[in-house]
C-alpha cells in the first residue's frame, strides 16, 4: 500500500500546486470512449468542513480533465453519510459548467458513515437507466469512485461483490482515517490498480491524477495479446474479456461457455443455482446452510432465540408505510426457524401507547405468525418508544408471556423499528434491557435519529443498529439483520441450550423416579401378603 504513495520528484513537485490551477486547461486532456461515472462521496461528520471544502475542490478539478458529454463520459455524483442524497444523476447535465455548480452547492450531511448504503443506492439507483446511465446492450463501462475518511457502520463486503458482478468497476479511496480492509473489500481487482490511501484531504490530488492517467490510458485490447476468446473489452484496470449474448465468462477470464446450465436442468435448488463449468450446485442465502440433498437449505441451525418485535404505529408512519413494515417483518420470519422448540416471536406495536399484538407463547409456525403479522391493526398517534422498552422489560419477556426460563439460557433479542425521535426518555429502559441480558437491534427509517438507535442497539453498534432512507428501499437491511441475528454458527453460539437431564433437572427425575420405585415397592410387598394369605385359606379347607 506504501507504494502508492511513492512519487518521484517531479510529481510531489508538481502537487504543491493548488489542485485547481494543474486542472486549467483548454479543453480535456484526453478522448476517452464513452464511460458512465459515478462519484460516491462520504459527507459524514467525521469529514471537517475544510477537509470537505478540499473534496469538493478535488471533484472540480478532476472534472476539467474528463471528457463530458452525452456520447462520451456522464457524470454523477451522489454523498452518504447516515443516508444517501443525490447531488445529480447520470443524465441531469451534458455541461461541466452545470456541474461544478452543483458541486460547489454541496452541503454536507454530516451524520453517520453507512458506505454499504451508499453502494446498494449507487448500484440499484446511480446506475439505472431511469437515472441517465446507458443500457447494458450499449457497453459503457461502469466505473464508481467512492471517497471515504473513515469506516463503515455497515457491511460493505456483500453489496460491493453484487455491484461488481453487474460489472461496476470500483475505486476506493481512502483518507487519513479510512480503514484499509473496508477499501479492500469494496474495490474491484486487482487491488493495487483500485484501492489508494492518502494521508490527508490535501493530498488527494495523487489519486486524481493516476485516475486521469488511467482515463487516458491506451486501448489495452489494442496489442492483441489478450486472448479473449469471444470480445475484449478495455477498461480503466486492463483489458477484460466479455462473451458474446448466450455465453459465460469461465474462471479464467478467457474462455466462454454457454449461459447458464441452471435454466436447462431441473435442479430442484430451493434458493439459488449456479453454474459450474459443465456442472452446477446449489445455494443458500445467508444465514442458513445446505442440507445433505445438495437442494434445500436449513433455516437458523442454532435458532433456539426469543425474539419480540417493536414496531413503531405512529401517525408518522402512514399507512402505506406501515403495510411495508408489516411486510419486512415478514421477511425477518422466514429466515427464522419458528417453533415451540426453536425460535418464538412475539410482537408489539408502540405509539402513544403499547399493545402486544401477540406475545412470545402464542404461535408454534412461521405461517402463523406471518398471517397475524398481517392481521395487525396500524395505531397512528405519538412515538413513545422508552414506554415501549419498559413494556418489553417488564412483561414481554416474562414466563407468562411464552418466554422460555432464564435457566434454559435461551437468547432473548429485542428488535425495535423505528420511523422518528422519541417523544419521551428512552435511556433509562434501554440501558435496563441490556442489564437484563437482552439482545438489542435497532432499525431505522426516514427521520429516524442515529444516536437513539445506537442507545437502543447493544455493542458493537455498527452489527445492531441498520438505517435505511425510505420504506421501499428498507429490504436491504435483511442481509444485515440475517447475518446478525442468524450468523453461520447460530445466534446461540456461544451458549447451550439447556438439557434436561442436568444439574436440578437431573436431581428432579431421580427423586421422581426413586418415589415411584418406593411406591411400586409398597405395593407389591401388600399383594404378596394377600396372596400368602390366600394360600392358607386354601391349605386349612383341605
Amino acid at each position: 500500500m506504501r507504494g502508492l504513495l511513492c512519487w518521484p520528484l517531479a510529481t510531489l513537485l508538481l502537487l504543491l500546486q493548488p489542485w485547481e490551477t494543474q486542472q486549467q486547461p483548454a479543453g480535456p486532456k484526453c478522448h476517452t470512449g464513452p464511460l458512465d461515472l459515478v462519484f460516491v462521496i462520504d459527507s459524514s461528520r467525521s469529514v471537517r468542513p475544510f477537509e470537505f471544502e478540499t473534496m469538493r475542490q478535488f471533484l472540480v478539478g478532476l472534472l476539467r480533465s474528463l471528457d463530458v458529454g452525452l456520447n462520451a463520459t456522464r457524470v454523477g455524483v451522489i454523498q452518504y453519510s447516515s443516508q444517501v442524497q443525490s447531488v445529480f444523476p447520470l443524465g441531469a447535465f451534458s455541461r461541466r459548467e452545470d456541474m461544478e455548480r452543483a458541486i460547489r452547492a454541496l452541503v454536507p450531511l454530516a451524520q453517520g458513515t453507512m458506505t454499504g448504503l451508499a453502494i446498494q443506492y449507487a448500484m440499484n439507483v446511480a446506475f439505472s437507466e431511469a437515472e441517465g446511465a446507458r443500457p447494458p446492450k450499449e457497453r459503457v463501462p461502469r466505473v464508481a469512485v467512492i471517497v471515504t475518511d473513515g469506516r463503515p457502520q455497515d457491511r460493505v463486503a456483500e453489496v460491493a461483490a453484487q455491484a461488481r458482478a453487474r460489472g461496476i468497476e470500483i475505486y476506493a479511496v481512502g483518507v487519513q482515517r479510512a480503514d484499509v480492509g473496508s477499501l479492500r473489500a469494496m474495490a474491484s481487482p486487482p487491488l493495487d490498480k483500485h484501492v489508494f490511501l492518502v494521508e490527508s484531504f490535501d493530498l488527494i490530488q495523487e489519486f486524481g491524477l493516476q485516475f486521469q492517467g488511467r482515463l487516458c490510458a491506451i486501448d489495452h485490447c489494442s496489442s492483441g495479446n489478450h486472448s479473449c476468446e469471444h470480445e475484449c473489452v478495455s477498461t480503466l484496470g486492463g483489458p477484460r474479456c466479455r462473451c458474446r449474448e448466450g455465453h459465460v465468462l469461465l474462471p479464467d477470464g478467457r474462455t466462454c461457455q454457454v449461459r447458464d446450465l441452471c435454466n436447462g436442468v431441473d435442479h430442484g435448488c430451493e434458493f439459488q443455482c449456479v453454474s459450474e463449468g459443465l456442472s452446477y450446485r446449489c445455494l443458500c442465502p445467508e444465514g442458513r446452510r445446505l442440507q445433505a440433498d445438495g437442494r434445500s437449505c436449513l433455516r437458523c441451525r442454532e435458532g433456539h432465540v426469543d425474539l419480540v418485535l417493536l414496531v413503531d404505529g405512529s401517525k408518522s408512519v402512514r399507512p402505506q408505510n406501515f403495510e411495508l413494515v408489516k411486510r419486512f417483518v415478514n421477511q425477518i420470519v422466514d429466515f427464522l426457524d419458528v417453533s415451540p422448540e426453536g425460535t418464538r416471536i412475539g410482537l408489539v406495536q408502540f405509539s402513544s401507547r403499547v399493545r402486544t399484538e401477540f406475545p412470545l407463547g402464542r404461535y408454534g409456525t412461521a405461517a402463523e405468525v406471518k398471517q397475524a403479522v398481517m392481521a395487525v391493526e396500524y395505531m397512528e398517534r405519538g412515538t413513545m418508544t422508552g414506554l415501549a422498552l419498559r413494556h418489553m422489560v417488564e412483561h414481554s419477556f416474562s414466563e407468562a408471556q411464552g418466554a422460555r426460563p432464564r435457566a434454559l439460557n435461551v437468547p432473548r433479542v429485542g428488535l425495535v423499528f423505528t420511523d422518528g425521535r422519541s417523544q419521551d426518555d428512552i435511556s433509562v429502559w434501554a440501558a435496563r434491557a441490556k442489564e437484563e441480558g437482552i439482545v438489542m437491534y435497532a432499525v431505522g427509517v426516514g427521520k429516524a435519529v442515529e444516536e437513539e438507535l445506537r442507545e437502543i442497539a447493544s455493542e458493537p453498534a455498527e452489527l445492531h443498529v441498520s438505517y435505511s432512507p425510505d420504506f421501499s428501499t428498507m429490504t436491504h437491511l435483511l442481509e444485515n439483520l440475517k447475518g446478525s441475528i442468524c450468523p453461520e454458527e447460530g445466534i446461540s453460539a456461544g451458549t447451550e441450550l439447556r438439557s434436561l437431564c442436568e444439574c436440578e433437572s437431573l436431581v428432579e427425575f431421580q427423586g421422581r423416579t426413586l418415589g415411584a420405585l418406593e411406591s411400586l415397592t409398597q405395593n407389591l410387598a401388600q399383594l404378596t401378603a394377600r396372596l400368602e394369605d390366600l394360600e392358607n385359606q386354601l391349605a386349612n379347607k383341605k
